[in-house]
């Protein structure tokens, strides 16, 4: 009887230590939160951005990493706002009761902001890959960092380079009147006046505005040297359009909402090498790993990256980075390595400033071109 006993206590044991090492070495399941417009006129966008997030968890699933003694097993949550600031807020409570590890987004800075302070409050970290406008780390929070440069910058850069390389004495600043579009003119108008350029007007539609006859016909009089605009490709591509239809021909700068491959194909033959875009960013022939990022992105997903894919990839693979080093997938752990992170990526060098701004941002102006879009002047 005993020795019967004593068999089944140690099958008992070999069944529970085989359980133990099984847990020990399971899979430890990380869910990083992505947010962006993947409906609506910018969803080409949105997409774009969550396509950069799905090849990073991908290729870190590949490679098995470990934290805290456990295989990583990265699950992506994508979850749309529409580009809505209401639904921003809806979408950020979502991923704070999935108790996701980190987010990545949002797409724009009208709904990056407010949803920075639920992940603020719930102290997980909030990596936006495309937002501009510098209200987003100007909050305090300990929470938010940006993977481009800001407005100051860029609007600076539009602005000087209206100025001392097109040769403008005369400039019409257009805006979508978004946090984003508005926040930028602003800062361009701050540049041209700094630069010695004059601002004849400004003026303003939405971001739905694909009818903007009535502004465009205000400013034909005044016959601007150059016409700069704050916003998105679905609505710069009509507005210049319309704007050659006038026949205006002034020359023309988009902000890098509108410095994508779907410009070019909406704006059509108002297309020519009088027509520029800033990219927050540097070009990506420049990009160190951009030979090899670009060519992979495509053969993932079947189409060529829009802006902002590389941005999202590095912020993703950044945040493992940090929980590495923290050997934590805890946000409290690995915020701290994340604020003090010095890397490389796609991108380039990637740290951040006390605020969570990437430190070193460029700003990329390109020319249309041969059908593209062409680095013609890189700004730091």
């Amino acid at each position: 009887m005993s020795s019967i006993v004593s068999k089944s206590v140690l099958k008992i044991s070999m069944i529970a230590a085989s359980i133990s090492m099984a847990t020990a070495h399971a899979d430890v399941v990380i869910k990083i939160g992505h947010a962006s417009a993947l409906t609506g006129p910018i969803a080409h966008l949105g997409k774009d951005n969550e396509f950069g997030a799905r090849l990073a968890i991908e290729e870190l699933n590949s490679k098995k990493i470990k934290i805290g003694g456990q295989v990583a097993k990265f699950e992506l949550v994508s979850e749309d706002d529409a580009g809505d600031p209401k639904l921003a807020t809806v979408v950020a409570q979502k991923l704070v009761d999935m108790k996701v590890s980190a987010v990545i987004g949002h797409l724009t800075s009208g709904t990056s902001i407010p949803a920075a302070r639920l992940y603020s409050d719930a102290g997980i970290p909030q990596i936006t890959p495309s937002s501009t406008n510098p209200k987003f780390t100007q909050q305090g929070f300990k929470t938010t960092f940006r993977m481009v440069a800001n407005d100051i910058q860029q609007g600076g850069a539009m602005g000087s380079f209206a100025v001392k390389s097109l040769k403008a004495k005369t400039v019409v600043i257009l805006d979508d009147r978004t946090a984003y579009g508005q926040g930028l003119a602003d800062e361009i108008e701050k540049s041209v006046k700094a630069n010695g350029g004059k601002v004849l007007t400004r003026e303003y539609g939405t971001d739905k505005t694909t009818d903007w006859m009535a502004v465009l016909t205000s400013i034909k009089g005044k016959k601007p040297d150059v016409v700069l605009y704050g916003g998105m490709d679905v609505t710069a591509a009509p507005q210049l359009q319309q704007l050659r239809r006038l026949g205006i021909t002034a020359k023309y700068v988009v902000s890098d909402g509108g410095c994508s491959a779907n410009m070019i194909k909406l704006a059509g033959s108002a297309m020519s090498p009088d027509v520029y875009c800033t990219e927050a960013g540097i070009p990506r022939d420049q990009m160190p790993q951009g030979k090899a990022f670009f060519p992979r992105f495509k053969q993932r997903f079947g189409q060529d990256v829009q802006v902002y894919a590389p941005y999202v990839y590095d912020a993703v693979m950044t945040v493992a980075q940090a929980m590495q080093a923290a050997n934590s997938s805890d946000p409290a752990k690995y915020l701290p390595k994340l604020a003090a992170i010095k890397t490389t990526g796609v991108i380039g060098p990637i740290a951040f400033d006390a605020k969570g701004d990437i430190l070193k941002a460029a700003v990329t102006v390109k020319q249309f071109r041969d059908g593209n879009w062409n680095a013609v002047q890189v700004v730091h």
